[in-house]
């Protein structure tokens, strides 16, 4: 499924126009990534978990020249799915 098909889902399934369905989706997904960008997590009970994980730096190696490379730390965006989703 992609953006368009959700779109037309949730239009039919709530009655409503798709440019209104397009809006609610767009205004979900700026909402839900400003919030983790925060450091916030966002739970959707039933769907899952999104949040940000913290990877400490660490030293990585290149297998074919075997020469180390420092690999700096970084924030990553995760999603855990909730029970009714697994």
């Amino acid at each position: 499924m992609n953006k368009a098909d959700l779109t037309d889902r949730i239009a039919a399934s709530a009655g409503i126009s798709k440019t209104q369905a397009t809006a609610m989706i767009e205004a979900f997904i700026v909402s839900v990534s400003s919030a983790v960008k925060n450091g916030e997590r966002v739970t959707l009970v039933g769907f899952g978990t999104s949040a940000i994980s913290h990877h400490e730096a660490q030293n990585g190696r290149n297998p074919q020249a075997g020469n180390v490379n420092k690999i700096p730390a970084r924030r990553v965006a995760k999603f855990s799915p909730g029970l009714e989703l697994k």
